[in-house]
């Protein structure tokens, strides 16, 4: 049982990532509001983006490798590679920002965007790593149910694009007791009012 439950730990961590860059989203919209600020916003949501890629990406594999007595051996391809993947990392969420900050401008909302990227990527991924590491019998061998997956991915983040449910109406704006008072009495409000004119 234990080790049938050791082969699946690969589906674990993809189901963790899942559930964290399904959050992603969301949380980075959040944060971009919650800054208050229409034309700089998203810069600065991006900045605390970088902060916590730093003590999750940098700090954190520090100590692990410390911590686990490694060597320090870093050879040139490995690094200059993984840097590149960092890079379009942070460029990646970078456009995220700038696509929810558009977004909001046209009436799209965070869930669109974020099932565009993760309707098309898988996409992108499966093409790039067989275009790197083609299958052994050639592109030829594939079956047609790997490119029927490509289109339906494609097709589900057309389809979430095009018909994504309506957000709530607005609300209407309460009117005050005073105002009320205003419209059904206007001179006994104005009484009240000690900056109207007299």
């Amino acid at each position: 049982m234990k080790k049938n439950m050791g082969s699946y730990t690969w589906l674990i961590f993809a189901l963790g990532t899942v559930l964290t860059w399904g959050l992603y989203g969301i949380f980075l919209h959040m944060g971009q509001v919650g800054m208050a600020d229409p034309v700089n916003g998203r810069y600065k949501a991006f900045l605390f983006v970088g902060i916590a890629y730093f003590i999750t990406a940098v700090l954190a594999p520090l100590v692990i490798l410390i911590k686990a007595g490694s060597d320090w051996k870093l050879p040139a391809s490995g690094m200059w590679l993984s840097l590149v993947a960092g890079i379009l990392g942070a460029v990646g969420a970078f456009f995220v920002l700038l696509a929810l900050g558009a977004g909001i401008k046209q009436g799209t909302g965070p869930s669109v965007v974020m099932s565009i990227i993760f309707a098309g990527a898988p996409v992108v991924n499966a093409l790039v790593a067989l275009s790197i590491h083609p299958p052994d019998g050639g592109w030829g061998s594939i079956k047609p149910q790997f490119f029927i997956g490509i289109l339906l991915a494609a097709l589900g983040g057309c389809l979430v694009t095009l018909y994504k449910p309506g957000g709530p109406p607005p609300k209407k704006k309460e009117v005050t007791t005073a105002a009320v008072e205003m419209v059904a009495n206007p001179g006994t409000a104005r009484a009240k009012d000690p900056f109207a004119r007299q």
